[in-house]
């Protein structure tokens, strides 16, 4: 049996459902990030982009870069998705607003060369200074 996911934002707005396996779970430390979520990290799972789906409203999307968009509820603001033109195959999601974030389990950090000075994780993950694959 596929797996399903299911989630949403704050206010319950918008909702989605990914099905299959996550294709990675990961801690990002970078920025554009931080600034997005108001935290010092955010927690991503990706999913391939036709097993993702909104199934009640629609996120709003912020282009923090040119190639990246942000989406978000129109409504109460919470951050949802993340998508980049590099890797459109998949749609990343925060695992914060999964109904069930203990479903997925992080693998790794990435741009851990942004991480803030105090956060301490001893977790044992790999560390990526930027992203996977740059040490």
């Amino acid at each position: 049996m596929e797996r399903e996911f299911t989630g949403g934002c704050l206010c319950g707005a918008v909702r989605y459902r990914a099905a299959g396996e996550p294709l990675v779970v990961t801690h990002c430390h970078c920025g554009l990030c931080r600034k997005a979520s108001g935290a010092p990290f955010v927690t991503w799972v990706a999913f391939p982009t036709d097993a993702f789906a909104f199934t009640r409203g629609e996120a709003r999307v912020y282009r923090a870069t040119e190639k990246a968009g942000r989406g978000f509820c129109p409504a109460c603001g919470s951050q949802l998705t993340f998508r980049h033109a590099e890797s459109a195959h998949q749609v990343d999601v925060t695992v914060g607003s999964l109904d069930d974030p203990d479903a997925v389990t992080p693998v790794d950090h990435i741009w851990a060369s942004s991480q803030v000075a105090w956060l301490t994780m001893d977790d044992g993950l790999p560390r990526h200074r930027g992203e996977r694959g740059e040490g």
